[in-house]
């Protein structure tokens, strides 16, 4: 009796497949060992216990467990390598940079949903060093002051929001978080309420983050699956094509809308503005630059505004949960600004409000991975063998939660940033922005713009609202649950919370910040 073809081909295909792994084995017993890992299985490796929520965790439990804090992965043959201690990730990151500056291929998130545009997940070159130098002309520490006053406006707007619709901070902490990046990035105005910009860039950037998730999908460790035809129903061809969809309109629609704005003459500084001024219309290479120039306002876009909600949302839980931070928070700030909202003018006056804001970004970092790297070559550390093509993660939230470094991590403490005396932040305290922003040539270009975005917020907020647990019609008291989202950033799902002012005085001082001028 024959045997039919497609079992002959699938008997082939898993005889070359076993073949091909032996190769790799007796090969590799000749090398150098890899670094300690989890369990493997011949040809599919680690791929059935990889985690899909919560990696930072499983990954430092898995270095524990092996007493290591250099981890290897094995995931259907692709490398993975994790970086458990800020040693390491000084030591090859940063010490290392020029072979550890790549970015792994993302077939599902560049190749199929069109996130191309977007440097932060480029590849290491001279294309991604002309979206980067052009990010830094306009965000280094310096620079970066000329757009505080579009941040200064977002948070006002939060205020009145909050002040009308106390039960929806997620939702007003979304239309902040992307009216201040709309405005830096694009100079647009944007609504209080449904503005379609901010809804453009939700409904683009939550997939993103799904996608960038090693192990969400088995085309980014099988390519050839791409090939698989759109016509077959509830593939994941289906949702790239929409996700793709939605991220070109993010990427065009407020680039051509700012545009208009500009040639009609009436607009206010912003990224865009800058940048097209800088330009010769008559340079050969116009059209690659104004690309560039629309590709990092995408980046801004996608960047800012997730993440900045993320962080002032965990303050918001971690002030819930100590009431006596709140009051000492407000208490310095009544001293320093009286009757006066919070603005950038006290920033050098108000130390405890810095001490929670780095607080905040240690305690639930927004990237608890950091974005991942790739080794461009062969490497050697402390005796292992670093493949080629490695990628590789620093676990920022191992870091950032080392009891030797921060006693009690997992606690709300922003005093471990203050003196003893409480006169000022500590200079010898590590400030989590080692780990929170990414590490080497690959640390994020608009981290300056972040924190303060962050902080003046948070100023604010503590500066004129109480923030109370809430009580349910009975008056028992709600405690939130702490749960976040499962993707690549940490943000908080929506929780209940009391958004009070302080007082009639502080009730009618956010009411007059819409008489505020910003731009004369």
């Amino acid at each position: 009796m024959s045997i039919p073809l497609p079992v002959q081909a699938a008997g082939a295909l898993a005889a070359s497949a076993a073949v091909y792994y032996y190769q790799q084995k007796q090969k590799e017993s000749k090398q150098l060992p890899l670094p300690p890992g989890p369990q493997r299985w011949p040809i599919i490796g680690s791929w059935p216990i990889m985690p899909k929520e919560l990696d930072w965790q499983t990954f430092h439990q898995w270095s524990k467990e092996q007493n290591t804090d250099i981890l290897h992965i094995d995931a259907m043959g692709n490398h993975i390598i994790v970086l458990d201690t800020p040693e390491l990730a000084n030591e090859l990151l940063e010490k290392r940079s020029s072979i550890y500056s790549g970015r792994p291929r993302m077939v599902m998130m560049n190749e199929l949903m069109g996130w191309t545009f977007n440097f932060g997940f480029q590849d290491y070159g001279d294309w991604w060093r002309q979206h980067r130098k052009m990010m830094h002309q306009s965000f280094h520490p310096q620079a970066a002051l000329k757009f505080r006053p579009h941040e200064l406006r977002a948070c006002h707007n939060l205020l009145r929001q909050l002040a009308e619709d106390p039960s929806n901070l997620i939702r007003h902490l979304r239309t902040m978080a992307g009216e201040t990046v709309i405005r830096i990035a694009y100079g647009l105005p944007c609504l209080e309420r449904d503005d379609p910009y901010v809804a453009v860039a939700e409904k683009a950037v939550m997939p993103m983050f799904v996608a960038a998730i090693p192990g969400n999908f088995l085309v980014d460790h099988l390519p050839i699956l791409k090939r698989i035809p759109e016509w077959i129903p509830g593939t994941f061809k289906h949702k790239a094509k929409d996700w793709k969809e939605w991220a070109l309109n993010m990427l065009n629609d407020p680039y051509a809308d700012a545009k208009k704005l500009i040639e009609s003459g009436n607009f206010e500084p912003s990224f865009i503005a800058d940048s097209l001024e800088s330009l010769d219309p008559k340079s050969k290479d116009f059209e690659k630059q104004e690309y560039i120039i629309k590709s990092v306002a995408g980046t801004m876009f996608t960047a800012g505004a997730d993440t900045t909600v993320a962080a002032i949302a965990s303050c918001v839980l971690g002030l819930l949960e100590h009431p006596e931070i709140l009051a000492k928070a407000q208490k310095q700030i009544d001293e320093v600004c009286g009757m006066a909202v919070p603005s950038f003018d006290h920033y050098d006056s108000l130390p405890y409000i810095h001490a929670i804001t780095k607080e905040t970004l240690r305690w639930r970092d927004v990237l608890p991975m950091a974005l991942p790297h790739r080794l461009e070559v062969d490497d050697e550390y402390r005796g292992y063998r670093l493949p080629k093509g490695s990628i590789v993660f620093g676990n920022a939230w191992a870091m950032l939660h080392d009891p030797e470094v921060y006693p009690e991590p997992f606690e709300f403490i922003p005093e471990r940033f203050m003196l003893k005396d409480g006169s000022g932040l500590d200079p010898d305290a590590k400030d989590p922005e080692f780990a929170c922003f990414g590490f080497g040539r690959r640390v994020c270009p608009g981290r300056y713009m972040a924190y303060s975005a962050v902080w003046i917020a948070i100023a604010q907020l503590i500066g004129v609202f109480d923030l109370r647990k809430a009580k349910d019609e009975n008056g028992n008291i709600i405690h939130p649950k702490h749960e976040y989202q499962a993707t690549l950033l940490n943000i908080p799902l929506p929780f209940p919370c009391s958004i009070t002012p302080r007082s009639k005085e502080h009730e009618a001082l956010i009411r007059q910040t819409v008489n505020e001028v910003y731009y004369e």
